[in-house]
């Protein structure tokens, strides 16, 4: 019978432990940091070729549901939605006109084209296309 109440008691505390912890959503992890992008799929030019000066940087917003950042040339802001593990972006806003090569058009058609987001196991944001790494970003700040 003892045995019986300490199993139960056992298993209590741990219901109620378990229940007591807050995991943070995958989304928490994108506020804060400025991500900077390492990785981009797809294009035949080498990535230093397409951002010989600058790379693409990124960072959320949560208050205004705006991206922000420099697509390795000029700036641009765009909205964003989440829904779990599932991100989309709007089309760039205002940005400056500078031309630096092709590497900011393909950085920006990329990010239309993301539809998920993930986090790999060194905390690196990956931007899917379903199950397809597109890009990844490490965080700078």
């Amino acid at each position: 019978m003892q045995k019986n109440a300490f199993i139960l008691l056992s298993m209590v505390l741990v219901l109620m432990a378990s229940c007591g912890t807050t995991k943070s959503t995958g989304s928490e992890k994108l506020y804060g940091p400025v991500w900077e992008l390492e990785y981009i799929s797809g294009p035949r030019i080498a990535f230093e070729g397409l951002f010989p000066d600058k790379r693409p940087q990124i960072s959320f917003n949560r208050d205004t549901g705006q991206v922000e950042g420099n697509a390795g040339c000029n700036g641009y802001s765009a909205v964003y939605t989440l829904n779990g593990d599932r991100i989309s972006f709007g089309e760039p806003g205002p940005a400056t006109m500078m031309y630096c090569g092709g590497g900011e058009k393909q950085f920006l058609n990329m990010m239309l084209k993301v539809n998920g987001y993930s986090f790999d196991a060194e905390g690196k944001l990956e931007l899917l296309v379903g199950e397809i790494l597109m890009l990844r970003f490490k965080k700078i700040d």
